[in-house]
């Protein structure tokens, strides 16, 4: 198919489902007769590979996310919904308008940091897949993801990873997932390394239980001078490793060089990585419009040994001024001189790479061997990621304690009440059942639940510990309720023996049961402690005065 019938194809399918006359969940395809199915691509040690000819794959790619706003949604003809991203994969007005481009920019991949699982990607999928365009996916969205704060692997992320590989999986063009972008950013949260590598491992897992394509998962980094080292040794060592490494790379600014940017030394430190690395986003700003010429050193003979290429951040121009195209009122499509810098120097690039069984006979490798395992770093003033990872979270207890516990806690909009909650009914019985600590690998039984249900369970374990008889659970707030279902005891074995297990928890009260400045809640009056607690707290005051 020439790139002018493409075109036309591409303008037709615009129209009609611009026009309505076709809708996105009508348009179902079957890739597997597919003559235009894009072959997958499979990684062997340190190179991407095509599994259809054996040629080693360069990307050669964009990040491709346009910015949510309501106003977009609405001009879009987007349904209204509490998600706070645009899936542009799954809006054909979106992916079919900018494909020709993408198409004459000469990149192979693009990168989208959120989906939404529930929609139909057929359209965009195909339409990139006729292009020549694979697809890097983000397995997180904004509020489903794991923070550096406070991070934990638990089973809502666990979720919406699982969701988002099922809803993919069945593209041949999805060339990999990432389970995480920079995560781990400084010294100050090297921490929550260890949960990124544990959901590597079991979504990796979940791959290999439904028989899906061994479709790669990775990470993507910054490049962090104090725990670049560690952190690419990390996601390489051991049992549980990252299929694929990328780098957030911004050292090369206008027209820097491969010596000046820095590029020579992340070359030599990578020479020996067993996996494939690459630029999960390039691109720095300072010069405007960007020259790119950093794309000739990253495709060169110098580099390409070494790296598999990269993704320039980004095609949407918008606040930060990374962008390569403007989205004008009218919807069109305005390209900046970036975008014909980048066009230029991708055009002039051609890597060249090495088959996939030269590959591995210079390695004297099988296709099946096993790799050799790699040590992880110790722990150390800059990195406290222990090599013990999280388990996988397990749905039945977290569901026992949603049926079972008396109260219960509906999800907060405001993220940081968790936390507030969390310190103040921790100050009272004892949370080692929920810790997650990523630093000296102690993970308690209920850490992989969601923070509404540890967040319940510390509430019910402070309710027991008040040997309460009526229906007030012991924090005042709209969002902690009492579960009238749970006077009729556990519906099974398990869920009986787990509150059991619970309540004597409970009886031992924290020797320091210090209560903070009561916390307030926007939408209810007067202390967030029970009016229980308060009596109980006055009555140790008083003995306290008497004494």
């Amino acid at each position: 198919m020439n790139f002018t019938l493409i075109i036309f194809n591409l303008f037709i399918t615009y129209v009609m489902f611009a026009s309505g006359v076709i809708r996105a969940e009508e348009f179902k395809l079957d890739y597997s007769s597919a003559k235009h199915a894009l072959p997958p691509i499979e990684t062997a040690g340190s190179k991407f590979f095509s599994s259809e000819t054996g040629e080693q794959f360069f990307i050669k790619g964009i990040a491709y996310q346009p910015q949510y706003s309501q106003e977009d949604a609405i001009s879009l003809g987007l349904p209204m919904s509490d998600t706070k991203y645009i899936d542009p994969l799954a809006t054909p007005a979106i992916c079919l308008r900018d494909i020709p481009h993408l198409a004459e920019l000469g990149v192979n991949t693009i990168r989208v940091y959120a989906i939404d699982p529930t929609q139909s990607h057929d359209v965009c999928m195909e339409a990139l897949m006729e292009n020549g365009i694979y697809v890097l996916l983000d397995l997180s969205e904004p509020d489903a993801s794991i923070s550096r704060d406070s991070p934990s692997w638990d089973f809502g992320v666990y979720q919406r990873y699982k969701d988002v590989i099922d809803a993919m999986h069945q593209y041949p063009n999805v060339l990999g997932f990432f389970a995480g972008n920079e995560v781990t950013n400084d010294r100050t949260n090297t921490n929550a390394s260890p949960f990124v590598k544990a959901s590597i491992r079991d979504m990796k897992e979940h791959i290999k239980n439904m028989n899906y394509r061994a479709i790669p998962i990775g990470y993507s980094t910054n490049d962090d001078v104090e725990t670049r080292e560690n952190l690419a040794q990390f996601f390489s060592c051991g049992n549980d490793t990252a299929d694929f490494y990328g780098i957030n790379m911004y050292e090369w600014c206008g027209y820097s060089s491969f010596h000046n940017s820095g590029y020579d030394k992340r070359t030599q430190e990578f020479k020996n990585y067993p996996i494939p690395v690459f630029f999960s986003e390039f691109g720095c700003n300072l010069v405007r419009p960007r020259p790119f010429t950093e794309v000739e050193a990253l495709y060169s003979k110098q580099m390409s040994s070494v790296w598999s290429g990269g993704l320039a951040y980004m095609y949407f121009e918008e606040e930060n001024q990374y962008g390569v195209v403007e989205i004008d009122s009218k919807n069109r499509v305005v390209r900046l001189k970036d975008f014909e810098y980048l066009k230029d120097e991708f055009k002039r690039s051609e890597p060249s790479g090495i088959t996939k069984s030269e590959y591995l006979r210079r390695l004297g490798l099988s296709p099946n061997a096993p790799t050799t395992k790699r040590e992880c770093p110790s722990i150390s003033v800059a990195w406290k990621a222990a090599e013990k990872l999280p388990e996988r979270p397990e749905k039945s207890n977290c569901d026992c304690l949603t049926r079972s516990l008396p109260c219960l806690v509906s999800p907060f909009s405001d993220q940081s009440k968790y936390k507030e909650y969390f310190e103040y009914v921790c100050g009272q019985v004892d949370c080692s059942d929920i810790k997650a600590d990523g630093e000296n690998g102690e993970y308690g039984k209920y850490s992989g639940c969601t923070p509404d249900q540890k967040l319940a369970l510390q509430i019910s374990k402070l309710y027991f510990s008040l040997a309460e008889q009526n229906d007030i659970c012991p924090v005042d707030d709209r969002h902690v309720y009492f579960n009238r279902d749970s006077k009729n005891g556990p519906n099974n074995d398990e869920c009986a023996s787990l509150i059991k297990s619970v309540k004597r928890s409970s009886r031992t009260r924290k020797s320091d049961d210090r209560v903070p400045s009561p916390i307030e809640d926007h939408t209810s009056s007067g202390s967030n402690i029970a009016p229980s607690v308060l009596l109980e707290l006055a009555f140790v005051v008083l003995a306290g005065l008497i004494v």
